[in-house]
């Protein structure tokens, strides 16, 4: 059964070259043959997917590791590169809801684009196409092949955002999205380079994750810390962390089927997935560990703040993605790897859900987006709200939904860890505060007292086609049992999650990867460190956990249904606060005056000042005195024998005179 793995990507890419190559053509005679070769490659890819998970269940846990290799990609000397693919726990875990939740957005996106007129078939293809460099991503068995799918998803994400491209700010969100990821991919590169060379030196010239791992302990501490944070940068762009995250939020002026994918189960989560992926490496560096928390903590918290005050819902639901993947960074961080993948599982089904509701809202309102322009859609779209109020209840961790066994399982571990403390617990925790107020802020302006939207508006609002209502039911139920598979034992689970994991997290007896491991942190990840603290401590950090969510849902209740003036007089009170928020920190001015102006400048300079001026003004005045010369030595040639002959005795004069000078 592992042996057709290669069928995950090949599925999608089929369904690239069909709609690619025919459907321009298949869209005027009958468009829905389309989108059912685009669904049927991703729900094949998926059946797949699902056969090889089971297959690997069934087998005893250290025999869930399997290295397909499909044919030679790159034969260099003694460096040889493969198209592989890597069947192990941590790649199936992501290849399951990547496929899952992404055949149901295709789904979505079938009643979503229905009205799309000439690149309907455009749309399907850049979906499959997505898919496809995701797969790779997550299934290969080398950095290289994951830098392939790395770099793939980086450009279908831009091809996504700027699907509209006549609208300048879809065009310019495709570009800022594109260049932001190109920067952090810089990095990987150059952190892969490193890894690559040094490893040589030893004689091991490979990229295959095995191999790396299996080896990564000659590598000196020091080196290993400026590899982790290279490759680092990079998922800070990829996965939108302070400070390459500026992309995300604009990236919401594409179809919001896309903003779904992009969001919730595939692009944003690949750099959790690296840093799972690479659990060796950073296991070994403390430094890298303390960034990749400081920075996921403070992400979390940062967005939280911004989110506050959007009105826009798709920006609200950017800004909550930003804060909850830093909630997975924090997981990361602090050596709670399981954690922060189970809330990568979980954070697939109720952002995508929320996403897909914002959908359904804005297909309802005739594309309005503006939250204070809706209201009273409750009873309007009954299936929305509902399953809308499920994925808000699961983002929170309200008790009992998915979010919150994954969030209440990262606060712990941040607290207990040895890589944690309770300064970034507290970061959490306030994120967790504002998360709740900002969500349930969408819920009452959205759902709640009278429709502010126009007459002509209010005629047409309607609950979505079943084509977009069925998917949203499905995410609505796993967004609340998806979170039980982790149940801690301090509540009487079993955390089975964190059992399945075991085998890929480090080095060691029992794991997948074992080798020769010197440095004593290869062999201790922190997934049990909090195991010997007590019961009691816990219960105490999941109630104020559960309090402070209380807490903001109130605060919201009071400020967007008992008194709603509240909002404007603190507006008003607080003016300057409040533009900061509203103007997201002003963090995109900065870039632009700091980072974009002088770098546009610098170009200029380098366009005008050296390219025009100094190499140009060379090779083009080498060209001009030559061409000179060439019209001066023209006027000489004539065409006249009389001139010819005047001339030749001119010169017979010269020379007599002097010979005759010189004697």
């Amino acid at each position: 059964m592992f042996d057709l793995v290669w069928l995950i990507p090949v599925f999608p890419i089929l369904g690239v070259f069909v709609n690619g190559l025919l459907g321009r053509r298949i869209e005027k005679t009958n468009r829905s043959i389309v989108h059912w070769i685009a669904c049927t490659a991703v729900g094949l890819s998926f059946l797949v997917t699902a056969g090889i998970f089971l297959k690997m269940l069934s087998l005893p846990p250290e025999q869930r590791l399997y290295d397909f290799t499909w044919f030679t990609w790159i034969s260099a000397g003694s460096f040889h590169v493969s198209i592989g693919y890597l069947v192990d726990p941590l790649s199936m875990f992501m290849c399951m809801f990547v496929t899952g939740v992404g055949f149901l957005i295709h789904i979505y996106s079938i009643g979503y684009m229905g009205h799309e007129e000439g690149g309907y078939y455009r749309y399907f293809t850049y979906l499959n196409l997505f898919m496809f460099s995701m797969i790779n991503l997550i299934l290969a068995d080398n950095f290289l092949l994951m830098f392939l799918g790395w770099e793939g998803v980086g450009l279908c994400s831009y091809l996504l955002i700027a699907f509209w491209f006549t609208d300048m700010a879809n065009a310019v969100a495709g570009k800022k999205a594109f260049i932001t990821n190109r920067v952090g991919d810089f990095f990987f590169a150059v952190g892969m380079l490193f890894l690559l060379v040094n490893l040589g030196k030893h004689g091991i010239w490979s990229l295959n994750f095995t191999e790396v791992f299996t080896h990564a302990s000659i590598l000196s501490p020091k080196l290993i810390t400026i590899i982790c944070l290279l490759f680092f940068m990079g998922c800070t762009a990829k996965s939108a962390q302070i400070p390459l995250y500026i992309w995300l939020p604009d990236a919401m002026a594409g179809p919001t089927p896309v903003s779904a994918l992009i969001h919730a189960a595939t692009m944003v989560t690949a750099g959790v997935y690296f840093v799972a992926r690479c659990n060796i490496l950073y296991t070994m560096s403390p430094i890298a560990m303390g960034v990749v928390a400081v920075v996921g903590a403070l992400t979390a918290f940062f967005a939280a703040t911004i989110a506050l005050t959007q009105n826009d819902i798709k920006k609200v639901l950017a800004y909550s993605t930003v804060s909850q993947l830093g909630y997975m960074f924090l997981g990361l961080g602090v050596g709670a790897f399981t954690a922060g993948l189970f809330h990568v599982l979980t954070h697939s089904f109720f952002k995508a859900l929320l996403f897909l509701c914002a959908g359904s809202v804005i297909h309802a309102m005739g594309g309005e987006q503006d939250m204070r322009n809706m209201g009273g859609l409750r009873k309007k779209i009954p299936i929305t709200f509902w399953t809308m109020l499920i994925a808000t209840l699961a983002i929170i961790g309200f008790p009992g939904f998915s979010g919150f066994f994954s969030k209440d399982e990262i606060l712990w571990q941040a607290f207990s860890s040895p890589h944690g403390n309770i300064f970034l617990w507290l970061i959490g925790y306030l994120a967790a505060a504002l998360t709740a107020f900002y969500m349930f802020r969408l819920i009452f302006m959205t759902f709640f007292n009278e429709c502010r939207a126009s007459e002509e508006v209010k005629k047409h609002i309607h609950e979505s086609p079943k084509s977009m209502t069925i998917p949203l039911m499905i995410l609505a139920i796993l967004s609340i049992v998806g979170g039980w598979i982790g149940i801690p034992k301090s509540l009487g689970g079993h955390n089975l999650i964190e059992r399945y994991f075991e085998p890929v997290m480090g080095i060691g007896p029992g794991k997948l990867i074992s080798g020769a491991a010197s440095h004593e942190t290869i062999a201790h990840v922190a997934e049990t460190a909090g195991e010997h603290a007590s019961f009691g401590i816990q219960y105490m950090l999941m109630a104020a956990t559960t309090l402070i969510v209380f807490a903001g849902i109130l605060t919201a209740w009071m400020m967007y249904m008992k008194k709603r003036e509240i909002p404007e007089n603190l507006a008003q009170k607080h003016s300057t606060p409040y533009r900061l928020l509203l103007n997201k920190w002003f963090i995109d001015e900065i870039y632009e005056a700091f980072v974009i102006k002088p770098l546009h400048s610098f170009a200029m300079f380098l366009w005008k000042g050296i390219d025009v001026l100094v190499i140009d003004g060379i090779v083009n005045g080498t060209a001009r005195f030559f061409m000179g010369c060439g019209r001066m030595v023209k006027t000489i040639q004539t065409g006249y024998v009389q001139q010819y002959a005047v001339s030749f005795l001119f010169g017979v004069m010269v020379l007599i005179g002097y010979y005759i000078y010189a004697l």
